[in-house]
């Protein structure tokens, strides 16, 4: 007369899975975690204080080399400082004994026209 099942009446009893009910498809395949198959070997067996100590020393190295550049550019750079001020000297050099060679011919030039003017020399 109920429409309600009596106390006495059992439950069909389900398999338990991970979500705590099971599908009845039995062509459903059970869901589990992706796995990271494309993971290169060093990041899935080291540990993370190993990965980091060889960070560390990448970056040691790196800031090493870089330093090692700089102060080979550095060099580079004085050597072609010291080569541009040897070359300005003697170019300055070549120019003012130039310059002096033709005041000297000037100055030559001017005492000869003036020796021709005096009286002593004309008569």
């Amino acid at each position: 007369m109920d429409s309600f099942p009596s106390n006495d009446t059992k439950f069909l009893e389900l398999p338990s899975s991970s979500n705590g009910r099971a599908s009845g498809k039995s062509w459903k395949t059970s869901k589990s975690a992706t796995v990271r198959s494309h993971l290169p070997n060093g990041v899935k067996t080291k540990s993370w204080a190993a990965r980091m100590e060889q960070t560390k020393k990448s970056l040691a190295i790196k800031k090493l080399e870089t330093e090692m550049k700089d102060e080979k550019l550095a060099e580079a750079t004085r050597r072609r400082e010291v080569t541009q001020e040897r070359r300005k000297a003697a170019e300055e050099k070549r120019r003012l004994e130039e310059d002096q060679a033709k005041m000297g011919a000037r100055k030559a030039a001017r005492m000869r026209r003036k020796a021709g003017r005096t009286k002593k020399i004309n008569g």
